[in-house]
């Protein structure tokens, strides 16, 4: 009998509030442009340098988990988290804001960092990032549907990351003093997989700029361009993350069946045209159907991209660097998406971001189908249906990651000592299946 998986709950809260902040962007942004003396463009820049700073904690960190210790870590982020967003929630002088939400999301990055590297270390990589989206969208569904009702001004999304931060610090106490290690001999051991490590570092880099150059003006589209009022367009973003919800619930249960090329490359080929529909809407009709099959499709494809960053170093670290990356690309996004919006227009724009998205798709899916998954420890033995034979790491001298993952179970493989006597010189041979003479 096998034993029941279990989630990591506290793992799963830290990840939702190191990922809430960027759920929350378009009515951040929007909030800082009607709620302070900032233009859209203003706003979006303010919005990039939060996700920016998040993006550094990734960088700095992310080889630095282990030594300083998870659960010291993710406190130190959610303490930056409640303190930088809560100042920038409380303050309407513009520097404040801007220092705040710097600060804030140096706090989400770290957070983000411990989860990233933490759920790298898990069996199951793939069904704690997918049961971290569930949560992360369900929760920010909820503030899109509150905030709307609750009064103007820059500071309730700002709070609502704030109180979610100050919310999951309890359960840091189930968090590890430290992540879990590799024997001493590889702790200095080079990163597995380099080449794919940074195709895919580079591509998710680009992947998120696209998503987030039109998550970051997605409030704005539905205000202008497609003239809807402030509550319709929560209530499309609150709908939307509930398809996204459907989606990662579909991305759980169908988990490796699939592999990971097919979601990967085939869904970003399908968000593509999500993006091109969402940027060109001009009607409650348009914009709800692209930004509900936008957001039904991103979760699911990110789940898989996340995996697979998480399958190319058991330690975590591809995980965080990959993670990071991603960060980058989703801190350039709002000023991205608002100069082009500004320059040429939202439909434009769109068209610039999917042709981006199908260049883009051909390398994340050749990551996916040269790596087949997580290393295999020394010793194991994994198989995949269709396959003549099955790849065996020695128990001896065989560094940690050095043979692929090619299948699903893991079945340990025993080692017997024979004793034999050293076999003399041969001189002659006889016939085929005779003996040695």
């Amino acid at each position: 009998m096998f034993a029941p998986r279990t989630t990591p709950w506290p793992l799963v809260a830290l990840f939702t509030a190191g990922y809430l902040a960027p759920y929350l962007l378009p009515t951040t942004v929007g909030r800082l442009d009607s709620g302070l003396p900032l233009s859209a463009t203003q706003a979006g820049a303010v919005g990039s340098a939060l996700l920016l700073s998040s993006a550094t904690a990734g960088f700095v960190l992310a080889s630095r988990v282990e030594r300083i210790g998870a659960r010291t870590l993710a406190r130190l982020g959610l303490a930056l988290a409640l303190l930088g967003y809560g100042a920038a929630a409380l303050t309407t002088t513009v520097p404040a804001v801007v220092a705040g939400a710097i600060t804030g999301g140096f706090g989400s990055g770290t957070a983000t960092t411990v989860a990233a590297t933490l759920i790298a270390a898990q069996r199951d990589p793939h069904r704690a990032s997918t049961a971290g989206l569930l949560s992360v969208s369900a929760l920010a569904g909820a503030v899109y549907l509150t905030v709307p009702h609750l009064g103007p001004g820059h500071g309730l999304p700002l709070a609502a990351i704030a109180l979610t931060a100050l919310a999951v610090w309890p359960l840091t106490g189930r968090l590890p003093a430290g992540t879990p290690a590799a024997p001493a001999r590889h702790d200095k051991a080079r990163l597995p997989h380099a080449r794919s490590g940074l195709v895919l570092a580079a591509a998710m880099l680009c992947w998120s700029l696209a998503q987030n150059s039109l998550w970051g003006v997605s409030g704005q589209i539905g205000l202008t361009q497609a003239g809807l009022g402030e509550a319709t367009v929560g209530a499309v973003f609150a709908v939307a993350l509930v398809a996204g919800l459907t989606g990662v619930l579909v991305a759980g249960a169908l988990g490796g069946r699939l592999g990971r090329a097919m979601p990967i490359g085939a869904g970003t080929v399908l968000i593509a045209g999500c993006i091109v529909l969402s940027a060109s809407a001009t009607d409650l009709t348009g914009f709800a159907t692209g930004e509900i099959a936008w957001n039904t499709l991103y979760p699911v494809v990110l789940s898989y991209l996340i995996g697979l960053a998480a399958s190319l170093d058991p330690r975590g670290r591809w995980a965080v660097l990959v993670g990071s990356a991603s960060s980058l690309g989703t801190a350039a996004g709002p000023l991205t998406g608002s100069v082009l919006s500004a320059q040429a227009g939202f439909p434009v724009m769109g068209t610039i971001l999917a042709a981006g998205l199908l260049v883009i798709a051909l390398p994340m899916t050749a990551v996916a189908l040269h790596t087949g998954g997580r290393p295999l420890l020394p010793g194991a033995i994994r198989r995949r249906g269709g396959h003549p034979a099955a790849l065996v790491a020695a128990a001896t001298g065989t560094p940690n990651g050095a043979v692929p993952e090619i299948g699903a179970p893991e079945q340990p493989v025993v080692e017997i000592p024979v004793e034999t006597t050293a076999v003399p010189a041969q001189r002659a041979y006889g016939k085929a299946g005779s003996e040695v003479l």
